[in-house]
C-alpha cells in the first residue's frame, strides 16, 4: 500500500515538474539582426552588405555599409593579381551611378549618401589599381598586421641596394638622371617585386608576401623622395 502510494506520488511531481518547464521560457540564442530597410519607404531590401544598391520599391540610394569589402565593392577576384581593365570599367560605371551631380535633385539624405558612395569608390580604386596598396589591404583582409619597412631589415643585400639608390638620388643633377632612377624604381615595385609577391600570395604564404611588400615601400618612399625632389635652377 505504501509503495503504491509512493509511486503514485512520484508521479505527480514528474508531471509536475514537466507541466513547469513548459510554462518556462525557453533559451534561445543570440537574436538575428532585424533585416535592412530602407531609409525612404521603410521597405525591405535585398541582402547586398557593402554594395551600392538602391530600394527595390521606391528607387531611393541606400548608405553605404560600414565597413565594404573593397574587392566585392569594385566587382574583383579578392586576390593580388588584377584585371586591371576590369577594375577600370567598374569604377567608370559605379561613378556614373552614383556621381552627386545625379542626385542634385533628390532629397538631402540621397545627395550625401551618392558622397559617401563616390569618395568611397574612389578609395577603393586607388587602393586595389597600386600594388602596393592592394597588398597590404589584402593583408589587412586576413588579419596580419601591416607591413613595416623594418620586416626585411634582415636582408642586408637588399639594404645595401637601397643606400645605393639613395646616394645615386643624392647625387643626381639633371632631369634625364632622375629620369632613369624614376624608370629604376618603377620596374623594381610594379615587375620584379610584384611577380613574387603574387607567388607568395597564392602560395598562401602571408608572412613572406609581407615582407616583400616592406621592400616595396621602401622603393615608393624613393619615388615619393624623387618626385618631390627640387632641381637646381
Amino acid at each position: 500500500m505504501q509503495a503504491a502510494l509512493r509511486q503514485h506520488l512520484g508521479g505527480a511531481r514528474w508531471a509536475l515538474r514537466v507541466s513547469e518547464a513548459a510554462l518556462r521560457p525557453r533559451c534561445v540564442g543570440p537574436a538575428s539582426p532585424p533585416a535592412p530597410r530602407c531609409w525612404s519607404c521603410g521597405g525591405a531590401l535585398p541582402s547586398a552588405e557593402g554594395l551600392p544598391h538602391f530600394c527595390p520599391g521606391c528607387r531611393a540610394l541606400q548608405p553605404p555599409g560600414p565597413r565594404p569589402d573593397l574587392f566585392r565593392l569594385m566587382d574583383c577576384d579578392r586576390s593580388f593579381r588584377l584585371d586591371v581593365q576590369r577594375l577600370q570599367r567598374r569604377f567608370r560605371s559605379l561613378q556614373r551611378a552614383l556621381h552627386p551631380d545625379r542626385f542634385g535633385q533628390r532629397p538631402p539624405e540621397e545627395q550625401h549618401y551618392s558622397e559617401q558612395h563616390s569618395s568611397l569608390v574612389n578609395k577603393a580604386y586607388q587602393t586595389l589599381l597600386n600594388p602596393l596598396s592592394r597588398g597590404l589591404y589584402l593583408l589587412e583582409l586576413n588579419g596580419v598586421e601591416p607591413a613595416q619597412e623594418t620586416d626585411c631589415d634582415a636582408d642586408s643585400e637588399f639594404l645595401m641596394e637601397i643606400m645605393e639608390i639613395n646616394e645615386k638620388l643624392a647625387d643626381s643633377d639633371t632631369i634625364a638622371v632622375n629620369e632613369i632612377l624614376r624608370s629604376i624604381l618603377k620596374m623594381k615595385t610594379q615587375s620584379s617585386l610584384c611577380k613574387l609577391v603574387i607567388f607568395y600570395f597564392i602560395s598562401d604564404d602571408l608572412q613572406e608576401a609581407k615582407k616583400l611588400l616592406a621592400k616595396m615601400k621602401y622603393f615608393a618612399n624613393l619615388e615619393d623622395k624623387l618626385k618631390n625632389k627640387k632641381m637646381p635652377s
